[in-house]
């Protein structure tokens, strides 16, 4: 079973007038920023961003910023952003699994002949019943 693996990394939130939207930028993962239209948005955008840059590291950096040297401007604060690795592993894992199902035989022989990919118009009749946009 995995070892529960909460994260969690201060980030420095700023509001950006100019494009009416909060900038998010990550004080100990060099290079790991994103945005959002408002609050809510940015911050799930960081959780996001964060889930996505540390899923394809093989040890998780640690948080060495002393706050007390940090010059925040008037726009900005930080916050702690969180996320379970696990449960973002379990989400956005696009491995492959196989599945066993029934069809009719006539409606296979019609597919096969007409080279339909089953996966793939499953995948996609499964995304459209629930709402999934690409």
């Amino acid at each position: 079973m995995n070892e529960l693996k909460i994260c969690i990394y201060p980030a420095i939130f700023s509001y950006d007038k100019k494009d009416n939207c909060y900038l998010v930028d990550f004080i100990d993962l060099k290079g790991c920023s994103t945005f959002g239209k408002d609050i809510v948005e940015a911050f799930n955008m960081a959780q996001d961003a964060m889930g996505l840059y540390l899923d394809e590291l093989i040890e998780y950096p640690n948080v060495t910023t002393d706050f007390s040297k940090i010059e925040l401007k008037k726009n900005e604060f930080i916050n702690y952003v969180s996320i379970d690795m696990n449960e973002y592993r379990r989400k956005h894992n696009n491995k492959a699994i196989k599945k066993t199902l029934t069809i009719p035989c006539w409606l296979n022989n019609l597919c096969e002949r007409n080279h339909i990919n089953f996966s793939q118009v499953l995948q996609e009749a499964l995304k459209e019943k629930l709402g999934i946009i690409d």
